[in-house]
Parts: structure tokens; C-alpha cells; sequence
């Protein structure tokens, strides 16, 4: 464990070093770090959106990726205050900060968890998604270090719990969240929103386009 702090410590101040020689970056990086997570809400309703007129098991997915970062956060609030990690400007005063300074506990970080969590549930309805969460969740992680919010292990740690929770979380559910969603859009006004996709007739290969929204 003392040797996992101290690799911990050493990227924290390798980051933060790099924070220092890099004052170009700090507008950006610090308001990714604020506000990027406009991100993690805009790209499930892009899926939403996307497979709107796909499968009941299509749309269920993309409906789950918001469901899941709300799970992901929520499920990480007690390990946040049962673990009770300090910030890293707290025990290390000599850092750059650029974070504004916060009373919370540090370890899972709730930006990487949510991050995380929707980078792996978007997979789910687009790779296409996927992969742009993925980068965006990654950037996201090494946003709050380099402005000092986090340790290395807090963002690593609340990737991969996020994607945990979103992947276990579909295999568990997906089943009772497609027939959720099959009898929801026959309700009025989800379904002219979320039509069903069209029976294709026997004997026809479906469409490109049909094959994609399946």
C-alpha cells in the first residue's frame, strides 16, 4: 500500500509539475474541469436520440446510460464519505491549485465516476458514442488532477467503479428495462417521440438504415 501512495504522490506532482510550465492550458483545462460534464449529459440524449426509432432493446440502452451515471453517483456517495480521503491540496500544500477548494472527501471523484459511467454505457447504444465518451471521460480524469482536485488513484478508481456499475448494472436489468420501454412508447406521446421501427416483409433484407436502428 506505501508503495502504491508513493506512485500515487509522484504522478500527482509529475501533473502538477507540467500544471506549472503549462499556464497556456489553465482556462481550458480548469473550465473542462468545472463544466465538462455538460458533456456526459449532452451524449446520452444524443443516444436517446439516435436510436429513438430503434429496437425496444436499442432504446432501452440508450435510455439506460442516463439512468446509470445517476446510479454511478449515487451509489459512490457513501464510499466517498466511508472512505474519507483528503484532497490532495490538503495534504500536500506545496501543489498549484487551480481547483476551487471544496470540504468534500476526494476518493472516488464523482466527475470520473459519472464520466465513466457514461463512457461505458454509451458503448452500448454507439460505438461511434462510445469512443467520443471514452476520450471525453479520459480528459475529464486528467483535468481534475492537473488542477489539483484529485489524486491520480481518486479519478482512476471512479472510472472504472462508473463503468462497473453501468455494465453490471445492463446485464442485470436489460430485460426488465426493455419491456419498460416497450410499453412506454405505445403510451400517447412517447409514441410519435419513440415510434417502433417498422416490421421489414418476409423475404426482404432490411435496409442499412433498418439494420443500424436494430
Amino acid at each position: 500500500m506505501n508503495t502504491l501512495h508513493r506512485l500515487d504522490d509522484r504522478l500527482l506532482t509529475d501533473v502538477n509539475d507540467l500544471a506549472r510550465h503549462t499556464g497556456w492550458l489553465h482556462g481550458a483545462v480548469l473550465g473542462y474541469a468545472t463544466y465538462g460534464l455538460v458533456v456526459f449529459a449532452a451524449l446520452p440524449l444524443a443516444g436517446l436520440w439516435l436510436r429513438r426509432t430503434g429496437t425496444d432493446r436499442a432504446l432501452a440502452a440508450a435510455g439506460w446510460a442516463p439512468l446509470a451515471v445517476l446510479l454511478a453517483v449515487g451509489l459512490n456517495q457513501p464510499l466517498v464519505s466511508g472512505i474519507a480521503e483528503a484532497r490532495p491540496y490538503t495534504t500536500h500544500p506545496g501543489l498549484l491549485v487551480l481547483a476551487s477548494r471544496s470540504a468534500d472527501f476526494s476518493f472516488p471523484s464523482d466527475h470520473a465516476v459519472m464520466a465513466g459511467a457514461a463512457a461505458a454505457a454509451l458503448w452500448l447504444v454507439s460505438r461511434t458514442l462510445g469512443a467520443i465518451a471514452s476520450i471525453a471521460a479520459l480528459v475529464m480524469a486528467f483535468a481534475r488532477v492537473y488542477i489539483a482536485a484529485h489524486y491520480p488513484w481518486d479519478v482512476a478508481a471512479g472510472l472504472l467503479f462508473g463503468a462497473l456499475v453501468a455494465l453490471v448494472g445492463w446485464v442485470l436489468l436489460r430485460r426488465l428495462l426493455t419491456a419498460v420501454t416497450g410499453w412506454l412508447r405505445t403510451r400517447p406521446g412517447l409514441r410519435q417521440a419513440f415510434p417502433a421501427p417498422a416490421a421489414v416483409p418476409a423475404g426482404r433484407e432490411p435496409t442499412t438504415r433498418e439494420a443500424l436502428a436494430a
